[in-house]
């Protein structure tokens, strides 16, 4: 199963909703995947094309309990990719169709348009506003797995549907970009906060739970990544400088002047000769007396210098 398909399982498995909410969820599913057909005598029928059986039987179920229509679902499989199985729900021209194509907004009120805005009862109160939005993400809605990347996105044909989806949702703070594949006009978020918000506007809180453990998770992850860099680049920068030090003073050596460093700039030295791994902090605590990380430092910077002022005076490095 999708992640997709999870999601809209626990969407179309809310319960308490009131009628209203039921027309206004089922209206989406409509006006994202249904089709009106218009056949001899202009005799009309709709049909319902959805990827997602729980979806489909939702509609079948709706249509038949809220408008008391004769409706039946197909199953069609792609003889290419069979893995690819649609569900149709058909509901053959009748009395009560147009009456319930006006209620779903899918029809003017004289029942011979097909309506391209949203209709106005599904953007009045706030819980059948969020039952229209959710039936829009089960129509034509996907989410990729959060474990992949962040990615929501709604497909429509119509530009002018898809800026009223944004206008809708942008009531909430939510604000779908825009983009075109083919001719269809697709709604996305990237954002993982704004995805989750989405969510939990549409009452799918188990998502909205994953999502925010997978965002921790991450979050931990790229902590750890980022702690783990930074130490991994000052080990290599400790362990440069630690090569730098033994070739410096292996020079003083080659050149005969080691004996002419003051005794604590000769400890240090031989130190760092016997350990070129261990870091300044261990070297200081190797030393008699112990002395701390600033202290080396210093000396090796001495030591530096003393090298320097061989080379100046016209040694070869």
């Amino acid at each position: 199963m999708s992640y997709s398909a999870k999601v809209k399982n626990e969407l179309v498995h809310l319960s308490d909703l009131d009628e209203r909410e039921q027309v206004a969820q089922l209206a989406g599913i409509a006006r994202m995947d249904g089709s009106i057909l218009i056949g001899a005598g202009k005799q009309i029928s709709l049909a319902l094309v959805s990827e997602h059986a729980a979806v489909a039987r939702q509609a079948y179920s709706w249509l038949r309990q809220l408008f008391h229509l004769n409706a039946r679902i197909e199953i069609q499989r792609h003889t290419k990719l069979k893995k690819n199985i649609r569900y149709v729900v058909r509901v053959p021209g009748q009395g009560r169709l147009k009456t319930a194509l006006t209620t779903l907004g899918m029809m003017n009120e004289d029942g011979l348009l097909f309506r391209s805005d949203i209709a106005p009862e599904f953007t009045g109160g706030d819980q059948v506003r969020r039952a229209y939005i959710r039936g829009i993400f089960l129509g034509s809605g996907s989410l990729t797995d959060p474990q992949r990347s962040y990615h929501l996105e709604i497909v429509t044909q119509s530009e002018e549907y898809a800026e009223q989806i944004t206008d809708l949702v942008a009531g909430y703070g939510i604000d779908f970009r825009m983009s075109y594949r083919k001719e269809n006009c697709v709604l996305y978020l990237k954002e993982s906060e704004q995805i989750s918000d989405f969510l939990a506007l549409i009452g799918a809180h188990e998502a909205v739970m994953d999502l925010e453990n997978v965002r921790v998770a991450k979050g931990v992850r790229n902590r750890v990544n980022r702690l783990v860099n930074c130490e991994t680049a000052n080990m290599n920068k400790a362990i440069d400088a630690a090569l730098r030090q033994v070739e410096m003073i292996e020079y003083i050596q080659a050149q005969g002047a080691f004996d002419k460093l003051p005794r604590a700039l000769q400890q240090v030295a031989k130190l760092r000769l016997l350990a070129p791994e261990a870091s300044l902090k261990e070297l200081g605590e190797m030393c008699d007396p112990p002395i701390g990380k600033s202290g080396i430092n210093h000396r090796m910077r001495r030591l530096e210098q003393f090298a320097e002022k061989l080379k100046a005076e016209g040694d070869l490095w």
